[in-house]
């Protein structure tokens, strides 16, 4: 007997919505990588976590901006009509859903970085710190050792 069967998979059409529907709602390391690489307009990468976490290491050109504080300070921090996109710890963690769900209650367009700042780091990319910008080696369970991205 198969497991991986043993619910029936959905029917195409009932796939293609629910897949289509993820990808309204999250994005991953690599894409925004690639978007801030390219500079694409109106596009805001916030970091939920708090200061302490944020002292560790941030993405480049991130804002940083608490959950907790969301309410009371997007619309000084993030210009209306932006594209936003949330991270957090990664995907042990809750922070980027919650503060994805703040700006999508203050009409932001928004979208979740799945894997967040540790699948950020574990890839390989750049990360603002005290001393500068620094990037760790790539783990090669989460990316090719010869490439920034896996070309999926």
């Amino acid at each position: 007997m198969t497991r991986t069967f043993a619910v029936p998979a959905a029917d195409p059409s009932t796939a293609v919505a629910h897949f289509l529907a993820r990808l309204r709602f999250e994005t991953d390391v690599a894409d925004v990588h690639h978007d801030l690489t390219a500079a694409v307009p109106d596009l805001v990468v916030v970091d939920s976590r708090g200061d302490a976490a944020w002292a560790q290491g941030h993405l480049p050109g991130a804002v940083h901006l608490p959950t907790d504080l969301i309410a009371g300070r997007a619309a000084g921090a993030v210009p209306t009509g932006a594209r936003v996109v949330t991270y957090c710890w990664g995907p042990g963690c809750d922070g980027a859903t919650r503060a994805a769900l703040e700006f999508a209650r203050l009409g932001y367009p928004v979208k979740e970085m799945r894997g967040g700042y540790e699948y950020w780091v574990r890839e390989g990319l750049p990360v603002v710190t005290a001393t500068g910008v620094t990037r760790r080696p790539v783990d090669d369970l989460t990316a090719p050792r010869t490439a920034v991205a896996c070309d999926c």
